[in-house]
């Protein structure tokens, strides 16, 4: 199913089985006469974060304190197949606690969702933590769990999406914190009392979050680097400069025009003579990016899309100085790995979604009308000319690729590493 399709299922479908649910569950309590809080200690969590690779990079700390406190066998986590690669390159929970909900159609969705709860009940999950914003399958899916404890987002009087009333825990959406601070919130949410309404009452950590660390081994660096010779024809010259210019973006309101590619890509190979350029992509993406390499021209530009799996495209970026990239995936890939990356934002705020780390670079013109796409309107905007990154010029993405390269002691006269 498309996104479009998914969107209008979830509005209606999704509503009217919140409302109904809702009604069961209020039902439920009147005869049961039990209070929520009186649930017992918390020993299975399960998390349901079933798009976006790159939140759920964001995710990390959250998947972290949650091992911490329940255990690495006791955490486990609900996503679509697609998605699943980069939470076995994170490797915080066991690669069998991961439970897959296909949705190629409507009833695939079903069969496989009622899989996935039949396994939740079996396990004994007793803590739903719902990380995904203000849509109503997550909120489904934790009621029908059995679980508990049900942690997630909540409208209250705001003019949110109606999801029911289908949570233990409700959670307050402030649209002032970082992603990855508010998935660490519904982890801690978990050990207050459910009736302190709006959870959370607690002050935000200051200190920023750290994002994981991606280790390549030897054998991978030999591997992807051979993939780099053997598109090269040979031992490349110098270093390596990647681009990612998203030609198949489902956002395409994110998307920088791929002329500007174009020109970063000469003017980058022009002012440094041993660097390789190599453009990254998804293998949808593999014909656009090699229209790219095309336009740049030379024998110094490399077309990696399609032919890298993600474990490779991590790899890549050990071997690589610079990425520049929009807001998506690669942006947070990167940030788990030594390499700056320059993630250039428009529809969407760096102040939600910015990668985490110390060698992220964000770009962002800030106009008024930024950021469009959020969680009230499931991230399908009303724009169609997105000036917020055209704003975003050629000089001022070349200008930072200088300074990370020149940070990193490589400079244009033969691009050789500074001594000392």
């Amino acid at each position: 199913m498309d996104n479009e399709t998914i969107r209008r299922i979830d509005r209606v479908m999704g509503s009217a089985l919140c409302f109904t649910l809702t009604a069961h569950r209020r039902a439920a309590d009147v005869r049961t006469a039990r209070s929520q809080s009186s649930a017992g200690p918390v020993r299975k969590v399960l998390f349901l974060k079933l798009i976006e690779q790159g939140a759920t990079v964001l995710a990390a700390p959250a998947l972290q304190l949650a091992v911490q406190r329940y255990g690495r066998d006791n955490v486990y986590f609900c996503v679509f197949p697609e998605n699943r690669a980069i939470l076995d390159l994170l490797d915080i929970l066991p690669k069998d606690n991961v439970i897959e909900l296909r949705h190629g159609d409507l009833r695939t969705f079903g069969l496989d969702a009622a899989a996935a709860l039949r396994r939740m009940r079996s396990e004994g999950i007793d803590a739903i933590i719902d990380m995904e914003f203000l849509t109503r399958a997550p909120a489904i899916l934790g009621y029908l769990s059995g679980a508990s404890k049900r942690v997630g987002l909540h409208r209250f009087e705001e003019e949110g999406p109606y999801r029911g009333d289908l949570l233990t825990h409700r959670v307050q959406y402030n649209p002032y914190l970082h992603t990855s601070e508010a998935y660490l919130q519904l982890v801690q949410a978990l050990d207050d009392d459910p009736a302190a309404v709006p959870l959370l009452k607690r002050a935000v950590r200051q200190a920023p979050l750290d994002p994981p660390r991606f280790l390549a081994t030897d054998a991978d660096r030999a591997r992807v680097q051979g993939l780099l010779e053997q598109e090269n024809g040979g031992p490349l010259p110098g270093p390596v400069v990647l681009l990612n210019p998203n030609t198949g973006d489902l956002l395409p309101t994110r998307m920088w025009r791929t002329e500007r590619f174009v020109e970063l890509g000469q003017r980058i190979l022009a002012e440094h003579p041993t660097v390789t350029l190599a453009l990254t992509g998804a293998p949808s993406e593999k014909d656009g990016a090699e229209d790219v390499r095309r336009r740049i021209g030379g024998s110094r530009v490399l077309c990696m899309a399609g032919r890298t799996s993600l474990r490779d495209v991590l790899v890549l970026y050990t071997l690589s100085e610079v990425l520049v990239t929009n807001d998506s995936g690669p942006g947070h890939f990167a940030s788990m790995t030594d390499i700056d990356n320059i993630v250039l934002f428009g529809p969407e705020t760096p102040q939600r979604f910015g990668p985490l780390g110390a060698h992220a670079h964000v770009l962002w013109a800030k106009l008024a009308c930024s950021p469009c796409v959020n969680v009230y309107n499931h991230r399908f905007s009303a724009c169609t000319d997105n000036t917020c990154m055209q704003e975003i010029t050629v000089d001022q993405v070349f200008a930072q690729v200088q300074t990370c390269l020149r940070g990193r002691g490589l400079t244009a006269t033969g691009t050789q590493r500074s001594a000392g």
